[in-house]
Parts: structure tokens; C-alpha cells; sequence
């Protein structure tokens, strides 16, 4: 009986060992602002900017991979300074006590990458990653400039918005050159 009782509790802290890394893991991202007292719009940016950020920083090191034209591994080579220098200014801009996640990209986007290469990779990097990731981060960084309730994140967000709308016109133009809808 005691026996049993040990081995139970034995397989009970192993079991609670090994899932709090994956626990930790799926709940970082979601709850590093929650602890605080964030508005939700602010918690929002945090949230949004850092997936975008992150996503940007993985899909472009994809790009020097896995791409073989010149214009996308530029491309992309700037993409990765830009948004770790961007990541960086937000991790500093959140206030105490926030945790910027600064490895939560997106999977699905990363994903859908991972298989290709050459001129099919090259499209759906400047169309998935290039132009419609930056459209979405140009409205995230426009609605916290706009309405944020931190003063710090929204001056980041103010400042951080040219340059993202500078990526967006890149990325257009790199789309264009190349063919991409």
C-alpha cells in the first residue's frame, strides 16, 4: 500500500515536471500581460505586435534559405534587422511587469512556408509574409498609436508606424517587380 502510494505520487510529479514547460509554453504568449493592469487594447498591441514581429524575423530567415533570387533574400535580410530592432523597442516601451514573448510567430504562416522553395516560395513569402503581414501590423501599429491607453506603447507604436508602412511599400513594389497578385 505505501508502495503504491509512492509510486503514484512518483508518476504524479513527473507528470506535473514534464507538462509545465508545455503549459508554460501555450500559455506564455496569451497571459504575460494578464498579470497586470494593461488596458485591453494595449494588451492586444503587445500581443499582435510581438506574433508579427516574431513571424517576420522566422519567415525571412526562411527566405535566405529557401529563396533563390537576390531581391527576396535583400528583401528579407532587411526584414529581419528592421523587426528585431522593432521587437526590441517594444519589449522596452512595455511597462513593469510585462513580458514581450519574443518567439511567438505565427504557425500557420511559417508553416505553409517550410515546404516550398525557389519561385513558389519566393510568391508566397512576398504575398503572405511581404504584403498582407505587413497590411495587418500597419493596422495594429495604427490602432495603438490611435488609441492606446499606455503612453509608452503608443508612442512606440507611433514611432515604430513609419516603418512599418515603409516594409508595406517594399513589399508592393518587390511584389509588383516580381509578379506577385
Amino acid at each position: 500500500m505505501k508502495r503504491t502510494a509512492t509510486l503514484v505520487a512518483a508518476l504524479a510529479s513527473t507528470i506535473l515536471v514534464a507538462a509545465a514547460p508545455l503549459a508554460r509554453a501555450q500559455t506564455e504568449a496569451s497571459s504575460t500581460t494578464m498579470a497586470n493592469d494593461l488596458p485591453p487594447v494595449d494588451k492586444a498591441f503587445v500581443q499582435a505586435a510581438s506574433s508579427a514581429g516574431s513571424t517576420e524575423i522566422d519567415a525571412a530567415r526562411l527566405a535566405t534559405k529557401q529563396s533563390q533570387d537576390k531581391d527576396v533574400k535583400d528583401f528579407a535580410h532587411h526584414m529581419m534587422i528592421d523587426h528585431t530592432r522593432l521587437a526590441l523597442q517594444l519589449k522596452m516601451a512595455a511597462p513593469h511587469g510585462v513580458t514581450v514573448p519574443m518567439s511567438n510567430s505565427d504557425p500557420s504562416a511559417l508553416e505553409s512556408l517550410k515546404a516550398l522553395h525557389g519561385k513558389d516560395f519566393d510568391d508566397a513569402y512576398i504575398r503572405k509574409v511581404g504584403v498582407q503581414g505587413h497590411q495587418e501590423a500597419v493596422q495594429v501599429f495604427r490602432k495603438e498609436a490611435q488609441e492606446g491607453q499606455n503612453a509608452k506603447l503608443k508612442e512606440a507604436a507611433h514611432k515604430a508606424l513609419p516603418t512599418i508602412e515603409q516594409h508595406l511599400k517594399m513589399a508592393q513594389e518587390l511584389a509588383a517587380k516580381k509578379g506577385v497578385q
